[in-house]
């Protein structure tokens, strides 16, 4: 039984217009009566009547029709196209975007994480100064091999061009050995400091642009071109880079004090604070493991029995009136 026929539009062929069309083909010819099924055939342009006998439908060729579709269906988008620009004209002057004197965009939304790698190593391609970076910790999913490597090219052509790269990283990065191979392979003025804690991902390109998340999954950020906020951000870095650690090129070891690692130091100032062992395995930038394991290293050194007692013991010790 022959389905009925339902209206759809001209790049959309229904099931019933198909089969008579096929038909058509076949036997060369349709008859009027016929086609009062599928009317979209004569509609489209699929059947035509023959010169010599009106009431006959021949078929027109299939590469025929489907261009007389294509076009259809091309001059539907185009119209949408016009549709949507005249929107974008019309709600523009409404919503302005916030622009420099010279009317660069100052804030821009760049959505894709292909799309902010791609944004970022535009900036740097044309950058011939200084590359200012933090780069937090990102969990136990680190970035897959490729974008290392693509990073990797990225900075060196920045380098090779004069450019200078200043990078932070949290203490756990000391010893990472993605993070490593990525210093033994650069090549240029490339350094590295830490900190216990940094700020959330920031990138700076020749003081002109730079890039922040907009979303907690890092599958949005905003390019910020603003002048203010560039002298803003380089300045936070500054600050944040005169306290911080070397790392590279030449390693500074941190002190251990009365047998009080740096690191658990930093631990024992955010229990003290009362962070959860997640709070302070994420600010420090790593797993809820390996900080469990430092306050349990903590807590023997201290000699405590339990939490509560350990947060008095680290009160009565004195380790935190020390800088860290």
């Amino acid at each position: 039984m022959t389905p009925s026929h339902r209206t759809h539009g001209p790049e959309e062929m229904c099931a019933v217009g198909m089969h008579l069309y096929r038909k058509a083909l076949e036997r060369g010819h349709l008859t009027e009566q016929a086609t009062g099924q599928a009317p979209c055939l004569l509609d489209f342009g699929l059947l035509h009547p023959a010169l010599d006998n009106p009431g006959r439908l021949e078929p027109a060729s299939p590469m025929s029709a489907l261009h007389s579709l294509l076009r259809a269906s091309g001059q539907r988008i185009a119209d949408e196209r016009r549709r949507e620009e005249q929107l974008v004209e019309t709600f523009s002057s409404l919503m302005p975007e916030p622009t420099t004197a010279a009317g660069v965009t100052t804030l821009m939304t760049v959505m894709g994480k292909e799309q902010i790698s791609r944004a970022i190593a535009d900036a740097l391609s044309g950058a011939t100064e200084q590359a200012l970076t933090i780069q937090p910790y990102q969990g136990p999913n680190s970035p897959p091999q490729q974008d290392n490597a693509r990073s990797l090219e990225r900075d060196q052509a920045f380098l090779r061009r004069g450019g200078k790269i200043r990078t932070l990283y949290q203490h756990t990065f000391r010893h990472a050995p993605h993070v490593l191979a990525r210093y033994e392979r650069l090549t240029g003025d490339v350094e590295a400091r830490t900190l216990d804690e940094v700020t959330d991902r920031l990138i700076i390109v020749d003081r002109t642009v730079a890039f922040i998340p907009a979303s907690a999954d890092r599958t949005l950020a905003l390019e910020v071109r603003h002048p203010a906020l560039i002298t803003y951000f380089v300045n936070t870095f500054d600050r944040l880079w005169r306290l911080a650690t070397p790392m590279h090129p030449q390693a500074v070891e941190q002190p251990t004090l009365n047998g009080i690692t740096p690191r658990q130091h930093a631990i024992a100032a955010l229990l003290v604070e009362g962070h959860t062992d997640a709070d302070i395995a994420e600010r420090l930038g790593m797993n809820v493991r390996t900080a469990r394991v430092h306050i349990a290293k903590l807590a023997a050194t201290l000699g405590s029995e339990s939490r509560a007692q350990l947060g008095y013991l680290i009160g009565q010790s004195g380790i935190l009136d020390r800088e860290g």
